[in-house]
């Protein structure tokens, strides 16, 4: 009788933890509908590139400073009616290799045209956020017959056009703008958490493999430190010394929440959360 009730006892132990382990140790899967293959762009580095198919002319997104393309997760396949659409990690960031260069904006510049040969793209569309303006400006100057053109998604600053009327990134970046409230306790507990913060806080939520790119996950699955990548260092040396462009030579687009000075057209939109570009970006 005692060993019938051990018995039952275990089979209900292991029928309980069975279960919590197997949460435990579910992979988390990014639900984004995208392929994801390496391309090598030389010294020894090989970049994060993800496919979410699509048709029609090739449309190549670049993440801001600090951003992977997953930060695209949600946006990209709301472009895939009329195009087909990649995205790049940048060097140092994320699943992406890493090594330092003396000129960065070439480097980087270098890298996006590696990445068109190596997918054999025709004349793509390049949307850059932010500091990604820098590798549209180089490539629109130095390869302007590779690209149909180019999209500035908050991203013409004086690293992507200076004529020198306007004030350097640099100094942008010294300047104290009010922050939203840090996330709590309570906005840590989850990655999910975190996603319902930024919406709190920001009006929209990041994708959740940004996130996890972005920040580490706990052993108990709460949201951890922020991960310290490589390319940090890199973006400094191209916000305090970088090429400066003065004309862009291709069709180019910029939305922006701060007036800048181009010689092109400029369109006074909100950035985020990309909305509007769904119908700008196919004429082009």
């Amino acid at each position: 009788m005692i060993r019938r009730q051990f018995l039952c006892a275990g089979i209900a132990l292991i029928s309980f933890i069975l279960p919590l382990h197997s949460q435990s140790a579910t992979p988390w899967k990014d639900p984004s509908p995208h392929a994801v293959r390496f391309v090598s762009v030389g010294d020894g580095v090989r970049l994060e590139v993800l496919d979410w198919g699509g048709s029609g002319r090739a449309v190549v997104l670049l993440a801001g400073g600090g951003d992977t393309a997953h930060i695209f997760d949600d946006f990209a396949p709301k472009l895939t009616t009329h195009n087909h659409v990649y995205g790049i990690t940048r060097r140092g960031f994320g699943a992406s290799g890493y090594a330092d260069a003396e000129n960065v904006g070439e480097r980087l510049g270098e890298d996006v045209l590696a990445v068109i040969d190596a997918l054999k793209l025709d004349k793509p569309i390049l949307v850059g956020h932010s500091i990604a303006g820098a590798e549209l400006s180089w490539m629109a100057n130095r390869y302007p017959d590779r690209v149909a053109g180019v999209v500035y998604l908050e991203a013409g600053y004086s690293y992507a056009f200076d004529d020198g009327k306007g004030a350097s990134a640099l100094d942008m970046t010294k300047l104290q703008a009010p922050q939203p409230p840090p996330p709590g306790a309570a906005d840590l507990v989850s990655f999910k958490a975190l996603q319902r913060y930024d919406d709190r806080v920001n009006g929209f939520e990041f994708p959740e493999e940004e996130l996890r790119e972005e920040r580490q996950t706990n052993p108990d699955g709460t949201v951890g430190n922020f991960r310290d990548p490589p390319g940090g260092s890199m973006l400094m040396k191209l916000l305090s010394g970088g090429q400066k462009y003065t004309r862009i030579p291709v069709p180019s687009l910029s939305f922006s929440r701060i007036r800048t000075v181009w010689e092109h057209r400029l369109i006074q939109v909100p950035m985020h959360p990309y909305g509007r570009l769904q119908r700008l970006i196919t004429p082009l």
